[in-house]
């Protein structure tokens, strides 16, 4: 496995197998250069292939992860039986050897598993998809106590580089007036964002106790990351959780 892929620092049970690719270790070129794993951002079709194939092979994965169709919404599938990437922003499973992906380049990747190792789910948290409640959807469809769970919270834009408008303020604060901390004004109707705070404060307030990982940031660690805010066409990274068998 590539030097600078991430393992994720939580307590997860040893069944429960998970890791974040960087932009690193992979043969596309240009904008998408090196490991891009997104099919859908104008890359050439054998690299994105090849990039995969060697994840795979990196990571000793049993089968092809899943690949989703993330359209920033709150819809969550169970991955067992799906046959051809789905609309949807969340996977979920309790089979042994199913792999739930997410790909982001400056959105949130969210991990979930219980304490007993026996469900898994990843999430696609943007700004839109948090706003609609995909953690709280991905929580309801792993149907386990919530106390049970632990949360990683992937690489993503950090609150120092993540600019909005009053728009998504607004869609982020509604019903959620503690999440006016996760804001910074920094001129009119401009603030600063901290995705990874608006994530930890939806995860707590669902009943998810023990949330770990964020502190990267996507824009600003330009060697390490894909970054859509910073440079528009770019590759995506994964973002995997699966049950070993």
């Amino acid at each position: 496995m590539h030097a600078d892929w991430i393992i994720p620092d939580w307590p997860a049970p040893a069944r429960v197998r998970a890791v974040s690719t960087t932009r690193n270790a992979g043969v596309s070129s240009g904008v998408y250069a090196s490991l891009n794993l997104g099919a859908h951002v104008g890359d050439a079709a054998e690299s994105v292939a090849e990039n995969r194939r060697r994840l795979r092979d990196a990571l000793k994965l049993p089968r092809e992860p899943r690949w989703l169709r993330q359209i920033h919404g709150n819809r969550v599938i169970k991955i067992d039986d799906m046959q051809i990437e789905q609309e949807c922003d969340a996977a979920y499973t309790s089979d042994a050897g199913q792999i739930c992906t997410i790909m982001a380049a400056d959105c949130l990747p969210v991990l979930l598993c219980n304490r007993k190792g026996t469900v898994v789910a990843a999430a696609h948290a943007g700004w839109r998809g948090m706003a609609a409640g995909v953690l709280e959807a991905t929580l309801a469809a792993m149907a386990v106590p919530t106390e049970s769970v632990l949360a990683w919270l992937g690489p993503a834009i950090g609150p120092d580089a993540y600019e909005v408008g009053e728009e998504v303020r607004s869609a982020l604060t509604r019903g959620q007036p503690q999440a006016d901390q996760a804001f910074e004004s920094i001129r009119d109707g401009k603030w600063l964002c901290d995705l990874y705070l608006l994530a930890g404060q939806r995860l707590r307030q669902a009943g998810v106790p023990h949330v770990y990982g964020g502190g990267f940031c996507t824009h600003t660690e330009r060697a390490r990351f894909f970054s859509y805010r910073r440079d528009g066409e770019c590759g995506r990274m994964g973002t995997l959780i699966w049950i070993a068998d």
